[in-house]
């Protein structure tokens, strides 16, 4: 278990506009405790990210704790490898770490519990790019829009 001071950042409402302002074609589908982040405004499907705020959906990053939240992003092999790498066995309930997401990292998919403001800005955003550009080039590829 980490330190339970949560680290100063962005809310996950404030992820929701910064992805909703940077790319408008964004589809939002919103239920209690999370937000889904596609490019297919019918399906809304697949996503490029996610938040999660409990642990519904798995109990891995111990999301009841108060405040905490967890973004999840979909990016290529590379930046997977890179992040997969550093720890082989991540405390997948780390704060402000980037690692591989505890459910689908087989999907290449990876996580963050509530970024810092330093993190967000030089990490997390470039990340952002990655998953959302992967997903424009995968529809293009698809001809899907």
């Amino acid at each position: 278990m980490t330190d339970p001071t949560l680290p100063t950042g962005p809310d996950p409402e404030a992820i929701v506009t910064y992805l909703t302002t940077t790319y408008p074609e964004t589809d939002v589908v919103t239920i209690p405790a999370a937000w889904f982040f596609s490019l297919d405004p019918e399906k809304h499907w697949p996503n490029y990210a996610t938040i999660v705020t409990n642990d519904e959906h798995d109990q891995a990053s111990d999301l009841e704790r108060p405040g905490v939240f967890r973004l999840n992003l979909g990016v290529d092999k590379a930046r997977f490898e890179r992040v997969a790498a550093v720890d082989p066995e991540p405390d997948y309930t780390a704060l402000d770490r980037v690692l591989p997401h505890p459910v689908y990292a087989a999907q290449r998919w990876i996580s963050i519990l509530n970024p810092s403001w330093s993190t967000w800005n030089e990490t997390v955003i470039p990340l952002i790019g990655v998953a959302h550009d992967r997903l424009a080039a995968q529809r293009a590829r698809h001809k899907l829009g």
